[in-house]
């Protein structure tokens, strides 16, 4: 399938430099399906309502520029079409006709209501895998529902295992459920990919995928533990129900470690280390089931010897002795950590509107087709005239009538049009991020 001779060439040594993606979703767990895909050389289209993506909205700004955007919407090229209207739908089918991914996440139904649902784009497309991200799924009861992130955390169990034991249960203050959902749907359409193109089968399929599954998914063993045994797992706080010690622990100057022992070799090193020899050979720790049953007395002894020394006697002490820990980081110190120096894994971005920006790098580490970001989240339509004109050859009475609809054409225009056009997609929390 041809694609543009510039973003050919430009990313010919990128692991999926062939691939073209249309990121039609909004906010954060479809979009990152775009993002990772984005990151290792798919060509990535972003289609925007011209009112905008509420991400945009979303966070903190800088000179009224939103900040998350250039993360979430990293090595996009952004477009503007209101898929309500025939004009912008005759251009998104063509578009359509040019890729192999599409990502969406309107409420189930809603392209299909206009005449752009999976059945319909692989009429015209029949290699076109589409990923379908909603709260609760294509199917079920709840499949009309409108979803949220912050729903899903509740939905799936997780936020009810969340928190102190005496206290309410408690959401993360990041966009957990998006996020894993974005990770989940990447990895399948790239199983997608590998059926399509590897196996042979030479047509794409629909992929659902909704907010709470793949969060439950990696709640662990929790449906397999109740049906055999009754149990219904509680609170812990920072403790596990599997190890002991597993907490944080404040030191004497004020900064905060986690201490994981989940080996018995890690145990009698870290019991050594805070209590003494004759400590780590207390029968009452033994056994991972002993240590559980007597996690407070081991709290109360790491606690303590932590308490008693500063952040860096403790790591040089653990270290020493090779027992597993890790400071506590806000985001300043991670950027002077020196392990985050030495991996790069904070990076200077290219920007339209910053010049640069900084923001994690592209993960994992791939030895022969690394991950790269090219670019910021750009301004809404700024690739309008790139993908539509040059990429799609678009006739001008086409242009034209796009125009008289209220899409922007060129891409320093930020003209608004009045309604969203997206019928309640799935979407993250309103708020997010602290």
């Amino acid at each position: 399938m041809e694609r543009n001779p510039v973003t050919r060439s430009r990313h010919h040594e990128a692991a999926l430099y062939r691939i073209r993606v249309i990121d039609a979703s909004t906010v954060l767990a479809g979009p990152l399906i775009g993002t990772l895909l984005g990151d290792f050389g798919a060509d990535v289209i972003k289609v925007e309502h011209p009112s905008g993506d509420s991400l945009r909205d979303f966070g903190r700004k800088k000179d009224g520029k939103p900040l998350w955007w250039k993360v979430v919407n990293r090595n996009k090229r952004c477009i503007t079409l209101d898929l309500k209207r025939p004009a912008s739908q005759e251009a998104f089918r063509k578009l359509a006709a040019t890729a192999d991914i599409l990502i969406e996440n309107f409420r189930t139904g809603t392209l299909a209501s206009w005449g752009l649902g999976a059945d319909a784009l692989s009429a015209i497309n029949p290699r076109l895998i589409v990923v379908s991200v909603t709260g609760f799924g294509q199917t079920g009861p709840y499949a009309r529902r409108p979803g949220f992130g912050t729903l899903a955390e509740a939905f799936s169990g997780f936020a009810h295992v969340t928190g102190q034991p005496d206290g309410p249960p408690t959401l993360p203050p990041i966009g957990l459920a998006d996020s894993v959902a974005g990770l989940f749907g990447t990895f399948a359409a790239m199983f997608a990919l590998y059926d399509r193109d590897a196996n042979g089968a030479g047509r794409g399929q629909h992929i659902d995928v909704s907010l709470y599954e793949p969060l439950f998914s990696m709640l662990g063993a929790l449906a397999t533990t109740y049906s055999l045994t009754g149990d219904i797992p509680q609170r812990m706080g920072n403790r596990s129900a599997n190890s002991a010690p597993r907490n944080t622990y404040q030191t004497s100057d004020g900064r905060w470690v986690a201490v994981a022992a989940t080996t018995p070799s890690i145990v009698r090193r870290v019991l050594t280390l805070t209590g003494g020899v004759e400590l780590a050979a207390d029968p009452r720790f033994a056994t991972a089931e002993d240590r559980l049953a007597n996690s407070l007395e081991i709290d109360r002894v790491v606690s303590q010897w932590i308490g008693r020394h500063t952040l860096a006697e403790v790591i040089g002490s653990f270290e020493t002795v090779e027992a597993a820990i890790a400071p506590v980081n806000d985001i300043a110190q991670i950027m002077d950590d020196p392990q985050y120096q030495a991996r790069g894994d904070i990076i200077d971005v290219p920007d339209v509107e910053f010049g640069s920006v900084k923001m994690q790098n592209a993960f994992p580490f791939l030895s022969r087709t690394p991950g790269t970001i090219r670019f910021a989240g750009p301004p809404k339509g700024h690739h309008n005239r790139d993908v539509l004109i040059d990429d799609l050859n678009l006739p001008e009475d086409l242009l034209a009538r796009l125009a008289s609809e209220g899409v922007v054409i060129d891409g320093q225009d930020d003209a608004e049009s009045e309604g969203s056009g997206l019928a309640d997609p799935a979407l993250v929390s309103p708020d997010p991020m602290p």
